[in-house]
This record gives C-alpha cells, sequence and structure tokens, in this order.
C-alpha cells in the first residue's frame, strides 16, 4: 500500500495502525513522492490525502488515471461538500473518508476495494449468503432471474445500457461512458437487478464489504454522479430513488 499524508502526526499513526493490520505500507508526505513511489514500486492500493502541498491528491489522481493506472485509490478529505467529494470522484478516486475518521472505517474502505479488484474465485463471486441472496450480482450469476435484463459471461443489458464486463465499458445506446471503478461496480448490480429495488443496505453490503449506516451520503453521491453521466435530453431517467427503501433500475 502507498500512503501519502502530510500531516505528520497523522501519517505515522495511520501507517502503524495499517502495519500492525498487516499491510505492508509505504508512506510519503507529499503527492511529488507518491508519484515517483507508484511509478517506481506500483502498490494494490493508494490511500491519499486530497490537501498535500505542491501536487495535492486530486492532481496524483488525475496523472495516475490519464497514464492508465486502475489501482484502487481511497481519499482522505477534510472538504465535506457534495461539489467536493464529486471533484474527488471525477480525477479517479474509487472511494473517500471524511477526516476526522475511525479508522476502522478506513480498513473497511480497503477491504472493499481490495475484494473487488481480485480475483474472482472458480466456485463464484466472493462474500457470504444474506436475506439479498436473490440478487444477480457476478460475472457467475444466472442469466434468466430478471425478465428485464438479459446476461453472458461477457456482457449484460437492460433499459438500454449495454455493459462488457471484462472490457468495464459501458454504453447507453450508441453513446459509451466513462466511469470509475465503483460507478461501474454500482452499475452493474442495478442493471443485473434491473426492475428491482435495491435498499441502502443490500447496496452497501455488495459495493462496498459494510453497511454504514443512515447518515452516510456516500451511496447519493455515487448514484447522483452516475445519473449525470447516464441522462441525455429528452430521454427517460433510468436510475430512480424509492423513497426511504433504495434505487431501482428501470426505464419509464
Amino acid at each position: 500500500m502507498l500512503l501519502a499524508e502530510d500531516d505528520r502526526a497523522i501519517r505515522h499513526a495511520l501507517e502503524r495502525a495499517l502495519t500492525l493490520e498487516g499491510y505492508q505500507v509505504t508512506a510519503v508526505a507529499d503527492g511529488v513522492e507518491a508519484l515517483a513511489q507508484a511509478h517506481r514500486t506500483p502498490p494494490d492500493v493508494l490511500l491519499l490525502d486530497v490537501m498535500m502541498p505542491g501536487i495535492d491528491g486530486l492532481q496524483v489522481c488525475r496523472v495516475l488515471r490519464a497514464e492508465g493506472d486502475r489501482t484502487p485509490i481511497l481519499m482522505l478529505t477534510a472538504l465535506v461538500e457534495t461539489a467536493d467529494r464529486i471533484a474527488g470522484l471525477d480525477a479517479g478516486a474509487d472511494d473517500y473518508v471524511v477526516k476526522p475518521f475511525d479508522v476502522e472505517e478506513v480498513f473497511a474502505r480497503l477491504r472493499a476495494l481490495l475484494r473487488r479488484t481480485s480475483p474472482v474465485p472458480a466456485n463464484g463471486v466472493p462474500g457470504t449468503a444474506g436475506p439479498s441472496d436473490v440478487l444477480r450480482d457476478g460475472p457467475h450469476a444466472p442469466s434468466a432471474f430478471s425478465p428485464s435484463a438479459t446476461a453472458s459471461d461477457k456482457q449484460i443489458t437492460a433499459a438500454g445500457l449495454r455493459m462488457d464486463l471484462q472490457a468495464r465499458r459501458v454504453w447507453r445506446g450508441e453513446r459509451e461512458l466513462e466511469l470509475t471503478r465503483t460507478e461501474f461496480e454500482l452499475l452493474e448490480l442495478l442493471v443485473r437487478n434491473a426492475g428491482i429495488v435495491l435498499d441502502h443496505s443490500t447496496i452497501y453490503d455488495r459495493i462496498w464489504g459494510y453497511d454504514f449506516g443512515p447518515g452516510s451520503k456516500n451511496l447519493a453521491v455515487y448514484v447522483g454522479y452516475l445519473r449525470r453521466k447516464l441522462d441525455e435530453p429528452g430521454a427517460p431517467q433510468l436510475i430512480h430513488t424509492v423513497r426511504g427503501v433504495g434505487y431501482v433500475l428501470r426505464e419509464d
């Protein structure tokens, strides 16, 4: 893991905690060092502070993504406005944690990012059974579950959307969409369960591996950003909010 944080106390505390958790951590103090280290020894995951001197965390994200580097990136930020979160996602970050944070939340989000980038075992999608087991949520799910969606080993389609799971590409009609890793995972879950209302807890569990509770705005931010990429003038909205429950993908 590569950790970039300019606050010395936070950097040392995180490095200690992550090492005790079993991670091999390389810690640096700014964005210039982060980019140099990422190029020298590519990490499995990056933990980047947004506000750093010189090159900040957002610029580090943009450079790595422009180079085609798809390493998972978790941002640390003291900026809590929705626009600030969107800027991080737009730069290429996969997830974020708002300061001050509980280190257990950092661990949970890192586990979720690494789980999504790990190879799928031969016996199916990783994870344990639960109340929402009826959901189709992986590349080995059966293709005849929902009349609203069709699937193969490589592609799934629903509501005018087509997703190439191996190439991780998405189209609405003829228009290709540029999605981050987390946006792609969220859209895949909705497409596989087109026409079915998915509650907040189920989505958090399937995408992040952890339910952050009713006070978290993480899911709403990602859904809002995904809508902006999906929606077209004059075309029906695809992701609908079911107030007090969750979200559903359907073409009205």
